[in-house]
């Protein structure tokens, strides 16, 4: 995760945001694409792990869209979150 501009440029702060949430739509992408293979191979823990790493940064960058005022980056990580945490339950203990 790249580091909040410090400047109240509002360019910088949207391709802040527009970098984060495309890595993010590429992380929870590749996320969901393994965990058939992980549940099959018994990898549930690591599963779970990925998911909680990808949950803690969606809902920092989440925050920090919130703090910013970009409302709809806060919304759309909001959505990979509920996609994240949706997931989640879906893992056996």
């Amino acid at each position: 995760m790249a580091p909040l501009p410090d400047s109240d440029d509002p360019r910088a702060t949207f391709e802040h945001f527009s970098s984060e949430y495309a890595q993010a739509l590429q992380a929870f992408a590749a996320i969901e694409q393994q965990a058939p293979t992980l549940l099959l191979m018994g990898h549930r823990d690591e599963l779970r792990q990925f998911l909680d790493q990808f949950l803690e940064m969606a809902r920092r960058t989440r925050g920090q869209a919130t703090e910013k005022g970009e409302t709809n980056f806060a919304e759309w990580f909001g959505e990979l979150i509920q996609k994240a945490e949706t997931l989640k339950t879906g893992v056996p203990r």
